[in-house]
């Protein structure tokens, strides 16, 4: 059986996962559908050691999403100043 420790860390996890979900950039992904599955299939687990594994994963896929999201900001930065804009002027 899960401590309350443990029980409260993956409620939070849950909630942040299903934050970062509103804004994936691919709709057709159906990020909500695929972070639920995830959490009840793992809804049964007993030992400790699975628990935690799970629960490193979750946190895995919340820096992922992290990254992902940071990465679209750049490139839509990139886009907005093309390179040319940034060299000098011509003498």
């Amino acid at each position: 059986m899960a401590t309350r420790e443990t029980r409260l860390r993956v409620i939070s996890l849950y909630k942040e996962l299903h934050r970062l979900g509103r804004e994936y950039p691919d709709p057709a992904y159906n990020f909500h559908k695929k972070l639920r599955g995830l959490f009840e299939k793992n809804r049964n687990l007993s030992d400790p050691e699975e628990i935690e594994k799970a629960i490193k994963l979750g946190e895995y896929i919340r820096n992922e999403t992290l990254a992902l999201y940071s990465l679209r900001k750049y490139r839509h930065l990139k886009r907005m100043y093309p390179q040319d804009s940034f060299s000098d002027p011509p003498p």
